[in-house]
């Protein structure tokens, strides 16, 4: 019988943690395949972050180590210099990578640390109650933020992606989504072509992927996919700001 599909073998068997509706699988899959296809799991170290992914150190099938908040740019870039023949990246949800870890991410960018970053956006501290981040869109609403996220009070929403585009070291940025099957699609290409760069030796990479949240959105997970499309990819343009054949 022919196979049709298959789970990866850049996933271990553990079932994974997440609230129904939640995104997180689905990339997590595609990294998965990702290393997979690359032929670089043995190889591979991951460096999962504090936030709704804090787990991820169970479910990728290849060496692991855990962050601090908002730290696993710089763990990264430790294990990065030490084992420059590893494949070493890291998976952050935006409370992770926009908030306490801006610093950090930045200034990986700057430097062009050969490591590649899997950025979770879904415009909402997910595991510790749905607060406010530096992502939230304007009027959304959150346990921080009752009446709706106000510019006035707090600012408008960080673009993570323009910001990081403009920094040299940052040699490719894209920003992708995983509502529909096309966005899907063209986020594992992303993810591979991020993978490919520091495997080139080229420099710092990042895929920043939409993501769903419906737990803390507090509707259905159909109806996330509805509001993700309609609210996130307005403010949140899809495509690529930076790739190695531009040049600086």
């Amino acid at each position: 019988m022919a196979v049709v599909f298959k789970k990866t073998e850049g996933l271990t068997d553990k079932q994974f943690h997440y609230c129904p509706g939640c995104t997180h699988g689905i990339i997590h899959r595609l990294v998965g395949e990702v290393l997979e296809e690359l032929g670089v799991l043995g190889e591979t170290i991951g460096v999962a972050p504090v936030g709704c992914s804090v787990l991820a150190y169970d479910y990728f099938n290849c060496d692991m180590h855990e962050a601090a908040h908002g730290r696993a740019p710089a763990v990264a870039t430790g294990i990065k210099r030490v084992l420059p023949e590893n494949v070493v990246f890291t998976y952050q949800g935006d409370g992770d990578l926009a908030s306490i870890g801006t610093a950090e991410i930045i200034h990986a960018a700057h430097r062009g640390e050969k490591i590649t970053t899997i950025f979770v956006n879904n415009a909402i501290y997910g595991m510790t109650g749905g607060q406010m981040a530096p992502t939230t869109l304007i009027g959304q609403k959150a346990t921080t933020a009752p009446y709706g996220r106000d510019a006035a009070q707090t600012g408008m929403p960080l673009r993570m992606s323009e910001m990081l585009a403009t920094i040299d070291g940052a040699v490719f940025v894209e920003r992708t989504t995983v509502h529909n099957v096309a966005g899907i699609r063209k986020t594992k290409k992303a993810i591979k072509k991020a993978f490919e760069v520091q495997l080139a030796g080229l420099g710092f990479g990042i895929v920043e992927v939409l993501s769903t949240c419906p737990t803390n959105w507090g509707i259905t997970p159909v109806e996330s996919l509805k509001w993700l499309e309609e609210n996130m990819i307005p403010y949140y343009p899809l495509g690529n700001f930076r790739t190695p054949e531009e040049g600086k």
